[in-house]
């Protein structure tokens, strides 16, 4: 009883939460759930196999949908968490009291789920083989492919390092060398999936010089926001030992991060909608059109985020929670914004044949089809995203149970 108080005193003393106890019956159940919706997106995903990829709401008008957009943001989430956890390592700074390692494995995971969701939109997993047998390295998608797999091994390398620097094994001028080196490859991954699209020409959303910053700007944003998530719930399980002190610096830098974003697309809006411009049927789909129902939870839920950030009265843990949520929710709507966006302004009249098989929309005429949203994902889809999904939490839990994530004096 005296322990649990004394306890209790240095947890308040502290600013640290209160702490419950990790793993046990829950982790498992957890555990077990996510394998359960894992095997279910299989199966989702063996029907798609067997019916085509005309069962999704994809077609001639918008080629690419749900499985891009969940690339496009979990490569994002993987890039901010591994930047935040070399960063401070390669400036010589303090970092966030040992959380390195927790980041890390986040960003693995979401690395290997925007891999899976690849996989899924190549429509058979034996195209794989033809992704490097015929390979055109001109393409900027091979070099996506190239990096991606370069930044999955290479987080796994500075994962083992910092555990084998930990124990006693490495150098710290050796760990400071791989982070540098996972820095460099965090930024550069992020940029080349920005040039995917930044380089197509012929759309107007997507033909910016701007796409690769922003991109990275994104990435530290919803990076910190899922960190932050993913440290506060672990400290509430018991699992880390992590002063308030670091929680409010992580919400600081989340605010910075949310500001640069929004600048970056006050920018991108500024340049759309000047008189003159062609871009102004950009910035009226954007804020009155099909995709403002996005465009406005971005911008309003961003704006609660900073106001959360900045206030050192609304710098609770619950409320830290809610903003980093939101920031991650309305990082998700922009890419919502830019895939879908880059569809629904055609570039050529009359360039296909209203089928069901070339148009979502085929019950009318072309403009018909462009008057609501070009795409919008079936059930079949969400099913196997949702499996997918379960793949990255699985791995989470997985490594949470069985790796030694927890910081150690050498963390810090």
């Amino acid at each position: 009883m005296s322990e649990n108080k004394q306890g209790s005193a240095c947890a308040a003393v502290s600013g640290a939460a209160p702490t419950g106890r990790f793993g046990g019956r829950g982790l498992n159940v957890a555990i077990v759930v996510a394998a359960a919706v894992t095997v279910a997106g299989l199966a989702l995903w063996g029907v798609q196999l067997s019916g085509g990829m005309a069962q999704t709401g994809m077609r001639n008008l918008d080629s690419w949908g749900l499985y891009i957009t969940m690339f496009m943001f979990l490569v994002g989430l993987s890039a901010g968490g591994l930047i935040i956890s070399s960063a401070p390592r390669v400036l010589g700074l303090s970092g966030f009291g040992g959380i390195s390692k927790v980041a890390v494995w986040t960003s693995v995971c979401c690395t290997v789920l925007a891999i899976g969701f690849v996989v899924v939109d190549l429509g058979q997993p034996l195209r794989l083989w033809e992704l490097f047998a015929y390979s055109n390295l001109s393409s900027p998608l091979m070099w996506d492919i190239v990096v991606l797999g370069t930044y999955l091994v290479l987080s796994v390398v500075y994962l083992w390092a910092m555990l084998r620097y930990e124990g006693g094994k490495g150098s710290e001028r050796g760990l400071r060398a791989v982070s540098a080196v996972a820095l460099v490859c965090a930024v550069l991954v992020h940029s080349v999936t920005a040039w995917i699209f930044g380089l197509q020409q012929g759309r107007e959303m997507w033909h910016t010089a701007l796409l690769a910053p922003w991109f990275v700007s994104s990435a530290l944003v919803c990076g910190v926001a899922l960190v932050l998530v993913v440290v506060i719930a672990l400290r509430r399980t018991g699992y880390l030992q992590l002063d308030q002190r670091h929680i409010v610096q992580m919400a600081k830098l989340l605010g910075v991060f949310v500001c640069v974003d929004l600048y970056f697309f006050g920018c991108d809006l500024l340049t759309e909608a000047f008189p003159q411009s062609d871009g102004v049927e950009v910035v009226s789909m954007l804020v009155t059109g099909q995709l403002a129902p996005f465009f406005w939870v971005e911008i309003v839920g961003c704006a609660i985020c900073v106001v959360v950030c900045f206030t050192p009265r609304l710098r609770t843990s619950p409320l830290i929670v809610t903003a980093s949520i939101l920031a991650i929710v309305g990082i998700f709507c922009k890419r919502v914004q830019l895939l879908v966006g880059g569809f629904q302004l055609p570039n050529l009249d009359q360039a296909v044949v209203l089928t069901s098989s070339t148009v979502t929309n085929a019950g009318g005429t072309l403009a018909d089809a462009y008057q609501g949203l070009v795409y919008w994902p079936t059930a079949l889809e969400f099913g196997v995203a949702l499996g997918v999904i379960g793949l990255g939490a699985l791995l989470l839990l997985l490594g949470l149970k069985y790796l030694p994530l927890q910081p150690t004096e050498r963390s810090h």
